[in-house]
């Protein structure tokens, strides 16, 4: 069986969505999702899931996982994403791990053992109360004297996260940082493939401000009210995401449309940074300039054209059944 892997990561917004279906088509693939807010079913639109015809078309997985109220590791998606490659890679197609979440793919392209990550349910629940009695903000600047490295890559909101990294701490009394660096051993299961995706910085910037102008146009506010309606708090980890939380806060009337849309396009903006500041750790990217081709067709040809040249040969590769 071919071990076969190609990773399409990139910023928010740059076009990873079109480029991967473009390419899956061409190369009779199947594209894994890896995206942590797209497991969430019921949030389509601030999430930018790709639309239902061209699910339809190529086959996605790693979407719609599990309600917005239910709890999902990087653990979690480690175990079922390798299943769901290894079943690809045996019917002879690509798998094509797609998305902008670094852990995720981290998870999948180096060799992390989660089961031997330190968990004390005891220290968990203790945060869990310091959190309730004392606020956000007194639990991230704890982790920032305990783990600054961690923490400054965390939102002040992600309270799951936050209390995690102070429980791997107080259990092994090194830092969670460190012991990442330690055990970031690449991945030798996969014939990898992996390309980086960016574009001029302002050219990014207006893509993501124009994309958040498109999903409140396509019914953002309504979606978020729906989730309200079904139960869904606000204060779950899954309604703290980027364009949620914002529409929250209006709704509560805490801030007005247009303050809470342009938080959604400033904080997508710092998000699309941090993205790239972590994926250039990883040498292996090949790093594609969106600026040098004329269309997504163009790029995708030439993709498709460089994956040829490493991948194992065996399997009906480029012979598009979709």
């Amino acid at each position: 069986m071919n071990n076969n892997l190609i990773v399409i990561a990139g910023p928010t917004g740059v076009g990873k969505t079109d480029l991967s279906i473009c390419v899956a088509d061409k190369i009779n693939g199947e594209i894994i999702s890896a995206d942590s807010r797209q497991i969430y079913r019921y949030m389509d639109i601030g999430t930018a899931k790709v639309e239902k015809e061209y699910r339809d078309k190529i086959k996605h997985h790693m979407i719609d996982i599990v309600d917005p109220n239910e709890e999902f590791s990087v653990s979690d998606f480690k175990k079922i994403t390798m299943e769901i490659i290894d079943d690809i890679n045996k019917k002879g197609k690509i798998p094509l791990l797609v998305g902008g979440t670094g852990l995720y793919i981290n998870s999948i392209v180096y060799d992390i053992d989660f089961t031997n990550v330190a968990s004390n349910k005891e220290i968990r629940e203790y945060y869990e109360s310091i959190s309730l009695k004392k606020g956000k903000q007194y639990l991230y600047e704890l982790l920032l004297e305990r783990d600054y490295e961690t923490a400054r890559k965390l939102n002040i909101n992600d309270t799951k996260r936050i209390i995690r990294a102070l429980e791997v701490y107080d259990v092994t009394k090194t830092p969670m940082s460190k012991q990442n660096k330690d055990f970031r051993k690449p991945s030798t299961k996969y014939n990898l493939s992996m390309y980086l995706l960016y574009m001029d910085r302002n050219k990014l910037y207006d893509r993501i401000n124009a994309r958040v102008d498109k999903m409140i146009e396509d019914g953002l506010i309504n979606e978020v009210e729906t989730l309200l309606k079904l139960g869904y708090e606000k204060s779950l980890n899954s309604m703290q995401g980027i364009g949620y939380k914002e529409i929250v806060d209006y709704l509560e009337n805490k801030i007005s449309l247009d303050e809470a849309v342009e938080l959604i396009k400033k904080r997508s903006r710092n998000y699309a940074k941090r993205q790239l500041t972590w994926f250039k750790r990883d040498e292996r990217y090949r790093w594609i300039n969106l600026d040098e081709f004329s269309d997504v067709e163009d790029l995708c040809v030439w993709i498709c054209s460089d994956i040829k040249k490493k991948l194992t040969k065996g399997g009906n590769y480029f012979e598009s059944t979709n």
